[in-house]
């Protein structure tokens, strides 16, 4: 299991700014960091990351994969449909290029908000910030579990119009919310207070390619106390109830618009596989 970043710690809440680092313990935002290549991540990260290559050697594809998608869809939304404010929710440590960078390379004056609630983000925030002159970034240390204090944060209502579009970005993120945390009323509880013609960008890991794969895999994950649950398509689809899915509608990240792709992508989406991947994604518009 992958993540571009979990606002939701593991535990039942969000974790206060001035926590500790915690080194000893594996974090999905540092094992996330390593299998994109990056290296702020510690050894019981890089152990646990390790358990899980061997399970699915493939977690590395899956990882670039997905965070190569979040890239096109934000380039979609800038470029195609004239979205100029992003919420991104469960940011992870910043990896470029970050998604204000991505919509910002389309339209300068774009404004994104940031939100995770790991410290080691936090500590990096400042490469969050770099905006493009035109344009804005915040960030918002807060947790997924609690839409309220997100969306009516003065970091957020301070860059974002809510009376506007916006695409909320929730990739990689939603299979760390196990069930009882009511993942889907969360998604909507976000989505809902958004203007018409916002947009939900999610991705979500899947069984439906490799189950004894990816199975084992949140074994190690929970085996750590870190929380979550995989989803069928079926499962995943659910989150985009009541929205418009665009074209090509639920799909495998490296096949959801290809033709977007930048030339320096992270991965080459022809070489790798849906077993590889074990991920759908999508993105979807509020009427």
């Amino acid at each position: 299991m992958s993540a571009q970043g979990i606002a939701s710690q593991t535990g039942s809440g969000p974790e206060p700014p001035n926590s500790p680092l915690n080194q000893g313990r594996p974090h999905s935002a540092r094992m996330y960091d390593y299998f994109l290549g990056g290296k702020d991540n510690y050894v019981a990260d890089r152990q646990a990351a390790a358990k899980v290559l061997t399970l699915w050697p493939g977690v590395m594809i899956a990882a670039r994969t997905n965070r190569a998608f979040m890239q096109r869809a934000v380039r979609f939304l800038a470029a195609e449909r004239g979205i100029r404010q992003f919420l991104d929710i469960g940011t992870g440590i910043p990896t470029r290029p970050n998604l204000h960078e991505v919509a910002q390379s389309v339209a300068p004056e774009s404004r994104v908000v940031y939100v995770d609630n790991d410290p080691i983000v936090l500590a990096h925030a400042q490469a969050l910030l770099r905006s493009a002159p035109q344009g804005r970034t915040a960030y918002v240390h807060a947790d997924i579990t609690e839409p309220k204090t997100i969306l009516t944060s003065p970091d957020l209502t301070g860059v974002l119009d809510l009376s506007q579009p916006v695409a909320l970005s929730l990739v990689s993120l939603m299979h760390f919310v196990p069930d009882e945390w009511d993942p889907y009323g969360l998604v909507q509880r976000l989505v809902e207070p958004l203007a018409p013609g916002s947009y939900l960008v999610l991705s979500h890991i899947t069984p439906d390619f490799d189950p004894e794969a990816t199975q084992k895999t949140v074994q190690v994950y929970h085996s750590q106390g870190i929380e979550g649950k995989i989803r069928t398509r079926d499962e995943v689809e659910r989150f985009f109830t009541g929205l418009e899915l665009v074209e090509p509608g639920l799909e495998v990240p490296h096949r959801w618009r290809t033709d977007l792709a930048a030339a320096d992508s992270l991965v080459e989406t022809g070489d790798v596989t849906d077993e590889e991947v074990s991920f759908w994604a999508g993105v979807a518009r509020r009427p």
